[in-house]
């Protein structure tokens, strides 16, 4: 039996846009029992690229076969296929032709050894917490490691990739195919947490008060009011808002077991 048992949920908030480009789902594996992947998507001036993020995930997430033991390696190739088929499948939108969807994408998966698989391209973020700590943040470091070695660019302007169409990470992009960057940890225990969210969460929260939201709440209490103080904190200009949170539980305690047996008078 686990250690821990799992706490999800997913939440969104079309924020003061005029539509919800956000995506966001949690699913089981088809042929992989006790894998639980989380998936969002955070889709750019239009739903198409997320709606195509979530599709692939699902469909290669079910296709997924595992053995006796979980293969990290296999699952960070799940990963990388995903963003992969996701990108050449929202290129060939008809749409693509005149208004370009693009989207990114924060993917996890939970193994039932206790580990975690995650993977990331452009905006949308994961984070780790353990108890009120956020012990991991994506971020954009590997890309401009990678633009800089293997694109030559000066560092100024590889930081700056998100402000150029032909360097911005993001599934869909005609001009440069996506960058991936993976994670791993294993050795997970209760009280540790997860939270995938998109651009219009995590832009508003320092990473202390996102670890506390989750650690002190449930995971639907824990995004009501994430969502309720980025709408404050927002002043009407709020963006889209998604999130998923994965907490590990401790397992309730087994109510002691008393067998009564009748006393045998001796003789």
């Amino acid at each position: 039996m686990s250690a821990y048992k799992i706490e999800a949920g997913t939440a969104q908030h079309i924020g003061n846009r005029s539509q919800q480009n956000d995506r966001v789902a949690l699913y089981t594996a088809a042929q992989a029992p006790g894998y639980v992947m989380a998936v969002l998507a955070d889709g750019n001036h239009s739903p198409i690229g997320s709606d195509q993020v979530l599709l692939t995930s699902k469909h290669l997430f079910d296709e997924l076969r595992v053995g006796d033991t979980p293969s990290l390696p296999r699952l960070q190739e799940l990963m990388r296929a995903i963003a992969e088929e996701a990108h050449q499948v929202i290129k060939m939108n008809p749409i693509a032709q005149t208004a370009e969807p693009q989207s990114a994408m924060a993917l996890m998966v939970l193994t039932p050894a206790g580990q975690a698989v995650w993977a990331h391209v452009g905006d949308a973020r994961i984070y780790r917490f353990t108890g009120e700590t956020c012990t991991m943040r994506s971020n954009d470091s590997a890309y401009v490691e990678h633009l800089v070695s293997e694109d030559k660019l000066p560092l100024d302007a590889a930081k700056k990739h998100r402000s150029s169409k032909l360097l911005s990470n993001a599934l869909g992009n005609s001009f440069k195919s996506p960058y991936v960057t993976l994670g791993v940890h294993e050795g997970l225990t209760a009280g540790d947490a997860f939270l995938l969210c998109s651009d219009g969460l995590w832009q508003l929260f320092k990473d202390t008060e996102l670890a506390a939201a989750v650690q002190r709440n449930t995971p639907r209490q824990a995004a009501e009011r994430l969502i309720a103080k980025a709408g404050e904190r927002a002043q009407g200009k709020g963006d889209n808002c998604s999130m998923a949170i994965i907490k590990l539980v401790e397992q309730p305690k087994e109510a002691a077991n008393y067998t009564v047996q009748k006393m045998r008078r001796a003789v």
